[in-house]
């Protein structure tokens, strides 16, 4: 062959020398394969029927005697991994193009899913972050194809835990997609957070570098560019201890981790910083706020009085004395001091008659203590059920005390009833006359739905009710504002605006004066009644906030949102001092223990979630609820207790106290029927449905159910412990 090589028919392609002349070059026909390659025209053959190894000889052999050393050089080593028709044989995974995460994923999973099972709960916490990195990196790589068959056959398994993440990957398709839709943004741009035992990770890294080619170092990759992967020692974490693994590898998780997540953080802590160490929770103060001393002195003088007209019972201490030993306990426990708490109003006489009936109210409630005998406390629940409302009631509460009902409705207007039936006041003439009682009134004014009712803080009183009575109302709407109705005139008295969307939650301060909202805008903010204007403005979420609620000092306030998030922040200047994630749905309900320790937040899913705050940690999960969303919360006065009630028309006791099985895990049992009470010790065959006849879902019901009250197709929107520790629940009955 002398000259140069003859060109070939078709599209044409040149590869020049290294050195840079054109003489010698060699043209063959190419396309570029599906991987990534480039292969040669004509499945491998030259015309004449020469093969392509045949021809790189002849090509080689006239490279070495023109002295074109290093272009030959390059053509010996392209030619040692090609097959017989030219096509580029891959010796590694990642030089499969699109495939090699495919091949990489079921390689990691299959791993998984065989290992031991100590160590298959902590391992598989992986499989979804790198399911979904991987899945992105596809997508910005431009793999359209690879990413679709990639997500149709590795998704289906994450659809129990993240069924609403899964559907939003779903219309990601392109590379822009991924900087554009918000879920993959987050995801793209912040690194995922695992913990994971010393020893598994140990085992996993150990597998990966050796099946480093056969798809290790993409999955190696993943975790060193995109997780934040904190290993624990066993013996130096209960939760990672031999009788704790043993333990969850016997039940099948299907919620994420309290330390798992995005943005990567320390467990409780609402620092992101990831260099920060694992000593960043800010020190709270959780203790009551003690009356100021004039106050207090008003207090005692009207105890005194109390008890000289009505002695205590035989046995039962004097109002006086239940008052002190409240004020020794509080002045125990560590409090905020005056620059951390939001500036409150002189005290009136209404707030000193409130603090008394509180005091009477406190020594006379029905306590209630732990388990007797495996048996859990009674609790008794008084149901509202709404009849005829056409699936209209979107809220309900109660007043503090026990007076009243609202009902906020998707026809734009606020509907308020007398608990015990009787006839409401009208609001006052102007000639002065009295207007007509009626059963109810309206409080028309918001032109959108009305998603959330508050009623002002008020305590019930036997001496005079019209000091403590409930005298104002909050509503928040779709049409972005907040109102403040009064309730003896019947009518609005401020619209607050401010938000940039729906307002989803609002909620008075434990000691009035001040509210709090959460919106479709994704901030929380305060407000003051005094104030067309929000205080402070809450910012740190990536969905909406959609339930807020407040700490029993005004010292911190909570907020929970759809990124199934719940964050702490300081009341005084909007810091954020702790964050908790663990949820597998959208936050639902939020209340925290009137003791200050505790957090009780629950999800669409069902779940319950007790957390605590000086820790920053998950303490358990109670689970019972079926899917629909746990609508409400409330705990009893010792904060021993909370009931829940939500969209399966149960209302449901929980024992604090009381550790469940298996972390949460719990056991399958049929939904009760109608009007059949559940309990701890009720058998599988007692609520499986009448005779048989009807197979029920089955819902997973932890231990620490003390009981549950199923109503008859009442979705349950509220239900409230009284000071008392009598339990107000609230439905509309939806047939």
């Amino acid at each position: 062959m002398s000259g140069q090589a003859a060109h070939t028919g078709g599209h044409q392609g040149t590869r020049p020398s290294t050195n840079g002349s054109n003489a010698g070059a060699v043209s063959v026909p190419q396309q570029r394969a599906t991987d990534g390659s480039i292969n040669v025209g004509n499945g491998g053959q030259v015309p004449g029927g020469m093969s392509q190894p045949h021809l790189n000889g002849i090509v080689l052999e006239y490279l070495s005697k023109k002295g074109y050393n290093r272009t030959e050089a390059t053509l010996r080593m392209e030619s040692a991994n090609q097959d017989v028709d030219g096509r580029p044989i891959h010796t590694r995974v990642e030089e499969s193009g699109g495939l090699k995460y495919a091949k990489a994923f079921d390689l990691f999973k299959n791993w998984v899913e065989g290992n031991l099972e100590i160590y298959k709960p902590d391992l598989r916490r992986l499989l979804w972050p790198v399911f979904v990195y991987s899945f992105l990196d596809l997508v910005s790589d431009f793999y359209p194809r690879e990413a679709k068959n990639f997500f149709d056959n590795f998704g289906t398994s994450f659809e129990n835990e993240h069924k609403g993440d899964l559907r939003t990957f779903q219309a990601v398709a392109l590379p822009e997609h991924v900087t554009t839709n918000e879920l993959s943004r987050i995801y793209h741009s912040q690194r995922y957070r695992v913990t994971l035992s010393q020893t598994a990770f140990y085992n996993l890294i150990q597998f990966l570098e050796s099946k480093e080619t056969e798809g290790g170092a993409v999955v190696i990759g993943i975790i060193q560019t995109r997780l934040n992967v904190v290993t624990v020692d066993r013996t130096g974490d209960d939760q990672f201890s031999l009788a704790r693994l043993l333990e969850r590898a016997r039940h099948t998780e299907d919620f994420p981790a309290e330390d798992e997540g995005i943005p990567g953080h320390n467990p409780g802590s609402a620092n992101i910083d990831r260099n920060a160490g694992m000593t960043v929770l800010t020190k709270l103060k959780l203790g009551k706020v003690t009356l100021d001393p004039e106050a207090r002195q008003d207090v005692l003088a009207d105890l005194e009085e109390e008890d000289k007209w009505n002695p205590p019972a035989a046995g039962q201490p004097t109002l006086v004395d239940s008052f002190e030993q409240r004020i020794k306990r509080e002045e125990s426990e560590e409090v905020p001091g005056k620059t951390e708490l939001p500036p409150r109003p002189p005290p009136l006489a209404r707030d000193v008659a409130m603090e008394v009936q509180k005091v009477k109210e406190n020594r006379d409630r029905f306590q209630i203590l732990g388990r007797t005998g495996g048996v859990g406390p009674g609790v008794s629940v008084t149901m509202f059920t709404f009849h005829n409302t056409n699936d209209s009631i979107t809220c309900l509460d109660f007043s503090k005390d026990y007076l009243l009902i609202a009902a906020g409705t998707d026809m734009h207007y606020i509907r308020v009833w007398s608990i015990d039936g009787s006839p409401l006041p009208g609001p006052p003439q102007p000639d002065g006359q009295e207007s007509r009682p009626s059963a109810s009134h309206r409080l028309i004014g918001h032109s959108g739905p009305v998603y959330a009712v508050s009623f002002a803080p008020a305590t019930a009183s036997s001496i005079n009710q019209n000091l403590t009575k409930c005298k104002h109302l909050l509503s928040s709407s779709a049409d972005r504002s907040v109102r403040l109705w009064s309730l003896d005139a019947w009518a609005c008295l401020v619209v607050y605006r401010g938000h940039d969307g729906p307002v989803w939650d609002v909620t008075w301060a434990p000691h009035g004066h001040y509210f709090l909202t959460g919106s479709y805008d994704r901030t929380a903010r305060l407000w003051s009644t005094d104030r067309v204007d929000y205080l402070r403005l809450f910012v740190g979420h990536d969905r909406d906030v959609d339930h807020v609620c407040f700490h029993p000092n005004d010292t911190y306030i909570f907020t929970g949102s759809s990124d199934k998030m719940v964050r702490m922040w300081l009341t005084s200047n909007g810091y954020p001092v702790r964050m908790f994630t663990g949820h597998a749905g959208n936050i639902t309900a939020l209340t925290c223990s009137p003791d200050g320790k505790i957090l009780a937040s629950a999800d669409d899913s069902g779940t319950i979630i007790l957390w605590d705050l000086t820790a920053g940690k998950l303490l358990k999960r109670m689970r019972g609820h079926s899917k629909g969303g746990i609508w409400s919360l409330t705990w009893s006065v010792e904060s021993t207790v909370v009931v829940s009630g939500g969209a399966d028309g149960t209302v449901r006791i929980w024992d604090v106290q009381l550790a469940n099985d298996a972390g949460g895990q719990g056991k399958s049992i049929g939904e009760g029927v109608a009007g059949q009470k559940i309990d701890g010790t009720t058998q599988v065959s007692n609520v499986a449905g009448a005779g048989g006849k009807k197979k029920t879902k089955e819902v997973v019901v932890t231990s620490d159910q003390i009981s549950a009250f199923p109503t008859k197709k009442s979705s349950v929107y509220k239900v409230m412990f009284t000071q008392q520790n009598l339990v107000l629940a609230g439905g509309a009955y939806i047939p």
